[in-house]
């Protein structure tokens, strides 16, 4: 049963107006807070905009209004080590958080995280979708949320009902991504020329948003030039400083 959940998986961009109770959020928080965490640091916060004014400011700066005016809740999912300065600072100690170990542990906190409160969302017949568009306006997102130094924005989640029902996308074949003993990047002369043409007769037939693409053409448009340069200057604003 929980195989057939995660592997059904769909974005969802349109909602229906039915807004989630704190109650519905605060349970969905806390079935994500049980996701495995390095060293138990828990470095992740979340932020339940449910001021209007905010969530319109939001969907005009992570440029995702569809998602975020329409959803049931919005959550903005950040990684936070000003928590743990400050149990430090009852103890009369200080941290260090600027190591890029830590960077990596405190983003991968909130991936875990997010991941699991999605899972419990997905579970009780709601829809999600994953914004890293909030990585867009960092400086103002922290800005409009009153994020303090040591928290970062990640990314958000739109968290409703759904209004559409989205085909699942075809993922890579498993044995694209499992290498046994050694990697193995042979395979992927025959595997990715087949895995192109399954994604291409997906994104020509599905419901809506139909495209002529395929997977190696998108991730070369996506990745060959910089995107969002502006994130090592904001993370160095916020104490990451990469040591």
């Amino acid at each position: 049963m929980v195989i057939e959940l995660l592997t059904s998986h769909a974005s969802v961009r349109n909602y229906k107006d039915a807004p989630l109770s704190k109650e519905i959020v605060h349970e969905l928080i806390q079935a994500g807070q049980h996701a495995a965490s390095s060293h138990f640091v828990q470095a992740y916060s979340v932020i339940h905009v449910t001021d209007n004014a905010k969530r319109e400011k939001l969907a005009e700066l992570t440029k995702n209004p569809r998602q975020l005016l329409s959803a049931g809740a919005v959550l903005i999912f950040c990684m936070d080590f000003h928590r743990l300065e400050k149990s430090a600072e009852l103890l009369g100690r200080n941290i260090d958080f600027s190591y890029a170990e830590n960077l990596l542990v405190g983003v991968t906190d909130v991936a875990l995280f997010a991941q699991n409160v999605a899972i419990a969302a997905e579970s009780k017949g709601y829809g999600i979708c994953y914004i890293g568009g909030a990585r867009n306006a960092p400086h103002e997102i922290s800005d409009l949320l009153g994020l303090p130094q040591g928290v970062a924005p990640m990314f958000a989640m739109s968290i409703g009902v759904p209004d559409e029902a989205n085909e699942v996308k075809p993922r890579l074949p498993v044995e694209a991504i499992i290498h046994e003993n050694n990697y193995d990047s042979g395979k992927y002369e025959t595997l990715i020329p087949a895995y192109d043409d399954i994604l291409n007769a997906y994104y020509l037939s599905r419901g809506s948003n139909q495209k002529d693409a395929n997977w190696s053409n998108s991730m070369a448009d996506f990745l060959e030039k910089p995107r969002r340069t502006h994130m090592k200057e904001f993370l160095n604003k916020q104490g990451f400083k990469f040591n």
